[in-house]
């Protein structure tokens, strides 16, 4: 265990960002379900669902929950996906 206020700050702090960042990964899957089944589907309202995704995915990027570049690609194949769909 940490022997130093600021180490045992600094746990204190990693905890904190970690379920954050937990909630947002899973937000995101969740977002990304969504568009995946919507664009499967054939439904109405998938371009919606789509555009949430990668709302949400961006953010994850911006915030560095995720990677740049897997933002990109996950963002890419989504996008594909809806445009073959179509």
């Amino acid at each position: 265990m940490a022997e130093h206020k600021q180490a045992e700050k600094r746990h204190r702090q990693s905890l904190v960002r970690q379920e954050r960042n937990k909630h947002y990964r899973s937000m995101m899957r969740t977002f990304l379900k969504q568009a995946r089944e919507a664009v499967e589907s054939g439904a109405k309202d998938k371009d919606e669902h789509v555009l949430k995704a990668v709302s949400t995915i961006d953010l994850l990027a911006s915030k560095g929950i995720i990677p740049r570049n897997t933002a990109s690609r996950t963002v890419g194949r989504l996008r594909k996906a809806a445009a073959q769909a179509s």
